[in-house]
């Protein structure tokens, strides 16, 4: 992972690089340019020291003929080793231009020295003439020198006029380049700058978005950063934080939706032992007059009557029952019979009950009065207010890996709004009349049992009609009853 500080150093080591590099250019330039001028003058200093040693020998020699000394001879020398060391310094200045001109130079310093010498031979001989004549040979050379000096200083003046010339294009050029670099490398340094500038602002920018997202509410969101600096950790930390809350507010969801799940059950259950307790006024009492009053009528002959009173007393029994607890589908149609006994003795030939049931499939689990409350209901809407009654059909049979229930009348049909108020269990004016329990009461039972929300349907014919389905899960058997409904 690469720090900010890192980011640092490296934005502070490309601009001191980028320094040191127009730093060095610059000196590198300016040493040369330098040394060629050097070179320059010290071609003209030397010649013109060719044109003062050589005065300077013959001064010295003149003074040595005039007065022989040790000190005079000793200067003599001096001038004539400075001559030498000259001579030998020139030679570096050769080149095809001046090749000629030097080698003429450098013999007239030899002849100088030469001269110089026999002068100094004739004198020790005491020959006036001869060294008197060496002498003004020597002072000749002397002034050829001088006069060669000031020639050979000129041609190179001719010859180094091109360089200098040049000299000065290549320093405007350079100081062209150099506008340009200095407005290239500062273009350089803004680019750099911009771009480590949004490598830094860049992931705070994202982080701060996330955050206004976050004080939103919103923490199903990633927080995803890319960068490879302390940025992304905190980024990475912030997103597990996100994550944390988000799981407690789910797991707070999920609570309070279980209370809710939880209050409902109570109140069906507190609603549904209500019922039952007003229901329940000396059941005893009731059964006994019903059972005496069933035999009496079967001893007197009536044995319809007597079957509808026993019918009528299991259907009580059956009723009085805690409803919080479960049985088989198998019950539950043996007690919807008994109730269909008793209204087609109201209802004679007006009601028409048909029943399609698929035996194998009623060991199926199921809350009980679950079957009893719908199909009253369709006697109460679809049966009871037509002068001439209705049809009522159930069906039980297997559907893929349910058990499905169809409870279809041909009444008028139930509206949209009434559909919609019981499947939301909304208070309705749907209650049965021998067991008090709504539809309402019977979608929030299957619903809390099965712990499915789509377990019961409404299905409206456009001409009349309705038909509820119940949907039942085949995990909900009872596989001590040993059937093959699986």
């Amino acid at each position: 992972m690469t720090s900010l500080q890192k980011k640092i150093w490296l934005l502070v080591t490309v601009v001191v690089f980028i320094m040191a590099a127009i730093w060095t250019s610059l000196t590198f330039y300016n040493d040369k340019m330098q040394d060629q001028y050097n070179d320059i003058l010290e071609r003209y200093l030397l010649m013109n020291q060719v044109a003062t040693e050589s005065s300077q020998i013959i001064t010295d020699l003149n003074n040595y003929l005039l007065t022989p000394s040790v000190d005079n001879l000793s200067r003599l020398n001096e001038s004539k080793d400075q001559i030498k060391q000259i001579r030998y310094q020139i030679e570096g200045f050769r080149h095809e231009e001046n090749d000629f001109a030097l080698t003429n130079y450098e013999h007239l310093m030899d002849s100088l020295l030469d001269s110089t010498d026999r002068t100094l031979t004739l004198r020790t001989k005491q020959d006036s003439e001869d060294y008197v004549e060496a002498f003004n040979e020597a002072t000749r050379i002397s002034k050829y020198l001088s006069e060669m000096s000031l020639t050979l200083i000129d041609q190179e003046l001719k010859t180094y006029d091109s360089f200098y010339r040049g000299i000065i294009e290549q320093s405007e050029e350079l100081r062209i380049l150099g506008v340009w670099m200095f407005l290239l490398i500062t273009l350089l340094l803004v680019l750099a700058t911009y771009w480590f500038s949004r490598k830094i602002t860049g992931p705070v920018k994202q982080l701060t978005e996330a955050a206004i997202e976050l004080s939103k509410g919103r923490f199903d969101l990633k927080i995803e950063v890319k960068s490879d600096d302390e940025i992304s950790f905190l980024a990475k930390m912030f997103d597990q934080m996100r994550i944390n809350i988000n799981n407690y507010l789910v797991e707070i969801k999920q609570k309070a939706q279980l209370e809710r799940e939880l209050q409902q059950n109570k109140l069906l259950l507190q609603e549904s032992q209500l019922i039952s307790l007003q229901s329940q006024i000396n059941p005893h009492f009731l059964y006994n007059t019903l059972n005496t009053l069933s035999k009496k009528a079967y001893l007197e002959g009536s044995e319809e009557t007597s079957d509808l009173l026993v019918s009528v007393a299991g259907l009580l029994r059956y009723n009085l029952k805690r409803l919080d607890k479960s049985t088989t589908l198998l019950d539950e149609v043996h007690v919807l019979k008994q109730y269909m006994d008793i209204q087609k003795a109201r209802f004679t030939d007006r009601l028409h009950f048909h029943m399609d049931i698929e035996e194998d499939c009623l060991s199926v689990q199921i809350p009980r009065l679950t079957l009893q409350p719908i199909v009253e209901n369709a006697v109460i809407h679809a049966v009871e207010p037509n002068e001439d009654g209705g049809h009522i059909w159930f069906r039980v049979y297997r559907q893929n890996e349910r058990i499905r229930i169809e409870i279809e009348d041909d009444g008028d049909g139930i509206s949209e709004e009434n559909i919609r108020a019981i499947l939301e269990g909304e208070s309705r004016d749907t209650e049965g009349h021998s067991t008090g329990i709504g539809m309402s009461n019977v979608v929030n039972r299957l619903r809390l049992f099965y712990n499915e929300t789509n377990i019961l349907l409404f299905e409206r014919d456009r001409e009349k009609g309705t038909r509820v389905i119940l949907m039942i899960p085949m995990k909900g058997e009872d596989n001590d009853e040993g059937s093959d409904c699986r």
